[in-house]
């Protein structure tokens, strides 16, 4: 969840199942991974109680989208490094760092999923009707976690 992985930009475009999927999934380990640093890391209830809904929401996905053929993804440099970022970080830095990456991400991903559905040709069907009801059920969650995000960050300035 790098500056580029977490910018909120979505361009305006058809976007495939596939590439629903395959967008979704690299973002989707990485927040698995966060959040498990983040358990680990944090002293902040809301940041906890919060990385732990994340975390079945990551599990979830992760699992749902390897149920419909999508291979888990490779992390790239720009992953790692973050990765070894929040490692790096404790109390509040850790906190401020790993929340504002957690709403970045989804700010993205609630974009991503209202793209792929608003610019769907028609309502799909086969396969491709379950990944439309996925991309359903995430843009709720994913926009859930945005107000989520918001409030904590919130309440920690």
């Amino acid at each position: 969840m790098n500056r580029d992985q977490n910018s909120t930009s979505v361009t305006r475009q058809i976007v495939t199942e596939q590439q629903f999927r395959e967008g979704v999934m690299p973002r989707a380990q990485l927040s698995k991974l966060a959040c498990e640093i983040a358990l680990g890391k944090t002293a902040n209830a809301d940041v906890k109680e919060f990385a732990g809904w994340e975390l079945m929401e990551a599990n979830t996905v992760i699992d749902v989208l390897q149920d419909l053929g999508t291979a888990l993804s490779t992390m790239d440099t720009a992953a790692a490094a973050f990765i070894e970022q929040l490692k790096g970080l404790s109390g509040k830095d850790f906190d401020k760092q790993y929340m504002a990456a957690e709403l970045s991400n989804h700010e993205y991903l609630r974009d991503f999923a209202r793209n792929y559905l608003d610019n769907a040709e028609g309502k799909p069907t086969g396969k491709d009707k379950e990944t439309w009801h996925v991309a359903g059920l995430a843009l709720f969650a994913f926009t859930e976690h945005v107000g989520l995000c918001e409030k904590i960050i919130a309440a920690a300035n």
